[in-house]
């Protein structure tokens, strides 16, 4: 349902004729690639864990949609104050136009991924530390350093991934079944929708 990036290298680019609009992707170097579209959501970080807003694109960059998706909340629930955002979301674009909004965008800065004890796949070989130059970059990073930034920017992990961890599990959604981009979209809206009336369901009976 997600994906990380695809190749682009020459004489490898594909096209798939069942749905030419999905792309080839995969998440990560430790993973297939696979024909898919990246699905996101942006969920509550203030205790309901309801989706918010859906979109999909098909492209395994995170980054070129992350302030279209978020100022289209404007005529919906609203703009937000705050923002919290991994590292796939880093663009000094979609920071300067939310901040631009008076949104506070708390993204992630890329760093080496350390290897997971519990992962069984022999270690990957080891990247050079990248380099951060930019001043955006180098002015976020400094902002998540501080524990206000940091207490908040853990509310993160514990609030979108378990959102689709649910969605795989318990809804038992693990693949599109659709074609094309206009309906892809209209199935992950369902599912959102599926998911919200589960979880507003679980609130009132927790009331």
């Amino acid at each position: 349902m997600t994906a990380s990036w695809v190749s682009t290298e020459p004489g490898q680019l594909q096209s798939n004729l069942t749905d030419p609009d999905s792309a080839l992707m995969r998440r990560s170097d430790a993973h297939e690639y696979r024909q898919a579209f990246n699905a996101q959501a942006v969920v509550c970080a203030d205790g309901s864990q309801l989706i918010l807003a859906t979109d999909v694109v098909a492209t395994p960059a995170d980054a070129p949609n992350f302030a279209a998706t978020i100022l289209g909340m404007e005529h919906g629930i609203g703009l937000p104050k705050t923002v919290l955002a991994d590292t796939g979301f880093a663009s000094a674009e979609a920071v300067a136009a939310l901040e631009a909004r008076h949104i506070e965008p708390l993204v992630a800065i890329g760093r080496t991924q350390p290897h997971r004890a519990y992962d069984f796949r022999p270690p990957p070989a080891p990247k050079t530390p990248r380099r951060i130059a930019e001043p955006w970059r180098l002015a976020m990073q400094a902002r998540l350093e501080t524990a206000d930034a940091k207490a908040r920017y853990a509310h993160r992990k514990q609030t979108v991934e378990p959102v689709f961890g649910i969605i795989k599990a318990a809804l038992g959604f693990t693949r599109f079944h659709l074609r094309s981009l206009a309906k892809v979209t209209s199935e992950w809206t369902l599912i959102a929708l599926a998911y919200n009336c589960r979880r507003l369901h679980r609130l009132r009976l927790a009331t």
